[in-house]
């Protein structure tokens, strides 16, 4: 099986997979893997050690797995700069403003505090590709560096990780947040500390919970992932929006002064159209995946933006992208890429430049999210199936063609297997969720009849 997934290595911190030891392996293999190419070797050449950036969320394990993976890049002779705890999006930026080689962040996201995970970015802050996290996989199986004396490398703190940051994302802002009263749910992650300093120097009013991490309270009733407290505490307080980030800062979601969520999809609806009438939207174009909703293709359609997905998963957005340029794409559950100002996704970013939004219009958060229509959208697993077989089978194709022809451009239908457990995942949009689910169901009882194992 393969040990990197979909974003980096993740499990059970101290379980099978995720120790120390692997945290220590991995970081040596990744200096192997990442030590090698032009700029690399001429810095070598130069008597010059590598350098490169850890950072980590808050979890209790990101102490050891963070304090392993700099032993191993140290032994391997590269300089570490130790950021200490940072959002994901921090940790990319960094990478790419002081030029570092590579670089490591120690988190797993939206995951409960058992979890943890280890993300690798390349020069730049960008993820890398499969190709590379294959190679850094063998590699672990192989001869290790091993400098001696003073070649090896050293462990520093980066003292300004965070202000570098923050300034970075008050730099971005096309317009301030004053007059603005923001609610912040930082999921007692990596945020806590960034994200309200930043709200606050670019003029909001700012009322944060989910701010006080333990190391076992991340994402715990709080953040993106439950957004009921936020909710509620935006209505009590009379805040003018709510923001919500995961554990490690890349995704951000919203709740309007009613307390009504405004997802991803709504997000990179607004600020689409905004970008686009500053001439900041590249080729007016807005990357999105294959489950974003259908009221975005419409609503996007209504103001001349185009609108290309990709495979789910906000790795495929931005390698589409980063190979034709354009400035914004993300998915529905908040992962929302701006291009010009991260090469990742970045919920404190996305969550300052959709208030700035607010103040530069004039307008609450509802009145901006109500240009797109969210259609009804029903998802239901099907487990016990050949997945593989979905989009080839003529009587499961038939009945998909039969549903698309009589929802027409009021609907729309989804079939895709799963990347992890032998199910498929049968989407429908309508315009009522009474006829969502009544074709939902009945696509599934069709894969159920055909592609049983």
């Amino acid at each position: 099986m393969a040990l990197f997934g979909t974003d980096g290595v993740r499990g059970l911190a101290n379980g099978e997979t995720l120790t120390a030891g692997l945290a220590l392996t991995l970081a040596q293999a990744t200096a192997v893997v990442l030590g090698q190419g032009r700029i690399a070797e001429a810095r070598k050449a130069a008597g010059k050690r590598l350098t490169a950036v850890v950072a980590r969320d808050p979890r209790i394990s990101g102490h050891f797995l963070s304090a392993a993976v700099e032993a191993g890049l140290a032994s391997s002779g590269v300089d570490v700069l130790d950021a200490g705890t940072l959002p994901t999006p921090a940790a990319a930026f960094l990478i790419s403003d002081i030029d570092a080689d590579f670089g490591v962040m120690i988190s797993a996201s939206h995951n409960p505090a058992p979890d943890n995970g280890i993300k690798i970015f390349a020069r730049g802050g960008v993820k890398l590709p499969d190709e590379v996290e294959q190679r850094i996989e063998a590699a672990m199986a192989g001869p290790m560096l091993q400098p001696t004396a003073g070649d090896v490398g050293r462990v520093r703190r980066f003292a300004d990780a965070e202000d570098r940051y923050v300034l970075h994302l008050l730099a971005s802002l096309p317009h301030r947040l004053d007059g603005i009263h923001v609610v912040l749910d930082c999921a007692n992650g990596a945020a806590s500390g960034a994200s309200p300093e930043a709200f606050r120097t670019a003029g909001a009013k700012v009322t944060v919970i989910g701010a006080d991490p333990d190391g076992i309270n991340i994402n715990d009733g709080v953040g993106s992932t439950h957004l009921d407290k936020l909710a509620a505490e935006v209505v009590r307080v009379g805040a003018d929006v709510g923001i919500a980030h995961d554990g490690d800062a890349d995704r951000c979601l919203a709740v309007d002064a009613d307390g009504n969520v405004v997802d991803g999809d709504q997000i990179m609806a607004i600020l689409a159209v905004a970008m686009k009438s500053r001439g900041k939207l590249a080729d007016d174009t807005l990357v999105a995946t294959v489950m974003s909703n259908l009221g975005l293709h419409i609503a996007m359609r209504e103001h001349g933006i185009t609108v290309r997905q990709t495979s789910v998963g906000d790795r495929y957005v931005l390698e589409d992208m980063n190979a034709n340029g354009f400035a914004l794409g993300g998915e529905q559950s908040g992962h929302v890429i701006m291009s010009a100002f991260a090469t990742t996704g970045d919920g404190v970013l996305t969550g300052l430049h959709l208030v700035a939004e607010m103040a530069r219009q004039k307008k609450s958060l509802a009145e901006l999210a109500s240009i797109m229509t969210v259609y009804p959208q029903v998802m239901i697993n099907v487990k016990g199936v050949d997945k593989d077989a979905v989009s080839d089978h003529a009587g499961v194709q038939d009945a998909v063609k039969a549903v698309e022809t009589e929802l027409g451009d009021s609907g729309r239908v989804l079939l895709r297997k799963s990347g992890t457990e032998p199910l498929v995942r049968v989407m429908v949009e309508a315009a009522d969720a009474e006829t969502a689910n009544a074709h939902a169901e009945n696509l599934a009882d069709v894969v159920r009849k055909h592609l049983a194992l």
